[in-house]
């Protein structure tokens, strides 16, 4: 039986492995069995679309449902299609300009990588 690294987040030994990543129970953190890819060397959290897509700073995303902008009266119609994304920390993950509306915050749960 092959011993699995311990998590690099949380250092916890109960990792295990699912397809082609590795999973920490005790976190969450997932990432690359074969050690390559981003999450692996910084740490950083990879921040997923709504059909698992890794999105990257400056990709364009389409909206998939109707988002109501809060405090007012506009809506960000499905199709909708946003260019220049930038990635941020927080529960909105996604900070892009849309025609029209202006700035905005975004969760990545509602677009789509185009």
């Amino acid at each position: 039986m092959s011993t699995l690294p311990a998590c690099p987040k949380c250092n916890s030994e109960f990792t295990y492995e699912d397809g082609q990543l590795l999973i920490c129970p005790e976190c969450a953190h997932e990432w690359p069995a074969d050690g390559s890819g981003e999450a692996a060397a910084d740490g950083d959290k990879v921040i997923k679309d709504s059909v698992g897509n890794v999105l990257q700073d400056g990709d364009t995303i389409t909206v998939i449902k109707d988002l109501k902008v809060k405090g007012s009266s506009l809506v960000v119609k499905v199709g909708t299609k946003v260019k220049g994304i930038r990635l941020c920390d927080g529960d909105h993950d996604i900070d892009c300009k849309i025609d029209g509306i202006g700035a905005m915050k975004l969760k990545s749960e509602f677009v789509r990588k185009v």
